[in-house]
């Protein structure tokens, strides 16, 4: 038990000091959660923690946005980080509620006795409040986080530090990539008045992928928080130094060598994705994917750059589907094919730089750099087509 009291104290010492007072925020969900453990039967449980989660960030999400907008005033870096570790809270809080929904976890308490039943809730309080989870992912289920915790010292797992210190190399190596590519950006500025088409698609290109970087690097920080604690090792080979690889929410090269944007969608912020799938795609009757990326357009906040950032995302991964159906089987040669693949990577790309500038610069800005540099061309001219394809094979 001591195990999960430091997670848990650690988690509530971080929030403290990097909040200040907006860490009341964590622990006020946590303790509604815990109420509504103890009070809501377990096939309810879920409607109840989604809904009030959901309802206190969407309330702190829109004071966000009135202070910038309507007031104009500086937002708190504290308020965005508390905001932030929120939205991962949700994740966490949801995945135990899914999981007593689908009885995959059970807890019982025992009302004769209070120390047994926050003995009990020791380990959940520590998967919640977790200081290796609480400011960035990577999300593992309730059942892991356990699993993780009871198996530390009983296997001969292999020492993370070498693991931790190979991929904190990469992560240099990310910062550094990405401080030539700012340099870069800020040294040959975009002017639509002068700059060729070309280039101002190749400019928004190279600062869409310096901000992407930025969230590689932050997961692959996460992972090593992770990994040193000795969360996220692999089960099929416990003995090797490569298992480490249990957690994680994305590779830079992998998601980055995507040919198509549903593989992107897949592969970026992975255990967000799969947290997604579970949490709405499954549950969805109607509209799946449309209702997935709704709710992420919810969970993200609501800004204006989010609607069109996550409406384009969709539309481009439906028209990923009906186009690949359509043209991959009559590539009938390697070198079609090739081609097929590059020109696939370089549609993504595209695509995948209108959703990041929208979403991240969030309002009327990003649109307008956008609309200037003609790279919003892309994503529409696959929806053109999407709508071609389904003409004639409704014809």
């Amino acid at each position: 038990m001591h195990r999960y009291l430091f997670v848990s104290v650690g988690g509530c010492i971080l929030a403290v000091v990097t909040m200040g007072i907006y860490s009341s925020l964590l622990f006020a969900s946590t303790f509604v959660f815990i109420l509504l453990m103890c009070s809501v039967d377990s096939g309810n449980l879920h409607i109840w923690a989604f809904g009030i989660q959901m309802l206190l960030q969407t309330l702190w999400h829109l004071i966000i946005q009135y202070r910038e907008y309507c007031l104009q005033e500086p937002v708190s870096v504290r308020l965005f980080l508390a905001v932030s570790s929120s939205m991962l809270l949700t994740q966490r809080i949801t995945s135990v509620s899914m999981d007593l929904q689908e009885k995959q976890v059970k807890f019982t308490f025992d009302a004769s006795s209070n120390m047994k039943s926050c003995v009990t809730l020791l380990p959940l309080f520590g998967y919640i409040l977790s200081f290796t989870t609480l400011l960035g992912g990577p999300l593992c289920s309730y059942s892991q986080f356990v699993s993780h915790v009871e198996g530390i010292g009983l296997n001969l797992a292999p020492s993370p530090l070498g693991v931790v210190f190979l991929k904190l190399i990469r992560v240099s190596l990310l910062e550094l990539a990405r401080f030539f590519l700012i340099h870069l950006i800020k040294q040959n500025v975009y002017d639509p008045t002068r700059s060729t088409a070309l280039y101002g698609v190749l400019w928004v290109w190279g600062l869409a992928l310096a901000l992407r970087i930025q969230y590689y690097s932050h997961w692959r920080i996460s992972e090593c928080l992770n990994n040193a604690a000795g969360f996220g090792l692999g089960e099929n080979s416990p003995g090797d130094s490569r298992a480490w690889t249990g957690l994680t929410d994305g590779d830079f090269w992998r998601t980055e060598a995507s040919s198509r944007m549903s593989q992107f969608a897949r592969r970026w912020n992975a255990t967000t994705a799969s947290w997604l799938r579970r949490l709405v795609y499954l549950r969805s009757k109607h509209f799946p994917l449309f209702a997935t990326f709704g709710f992420s357009l919810w969970w993200h906040g609501l800004h204006l750059g989010h609607f069109v950032g996550f409406s384009t995302w969709a539309s481009a991964v439906i028209a990923d589907y009906y186009i690949h159906s359509y043209l991959h089987p009559k590539l009938s040669s390697a070198w079609r094919k090739l081609l097929y693949t590059c020109l696939g990577w370089i549609n993504t790309q595209m695509i995948v730089t209108c959703v990041v500038i929208a979403v991240e610069l969030r309002n009327m800005s990003g649109l307008r750099l956008l609309s200037v540099t003609f790279i919003g061309l892309f994503p529409l001219c696959n929806i053109i087509l999407l709508i071609i394809l389904k003409l004639n094979i409704v014809s």
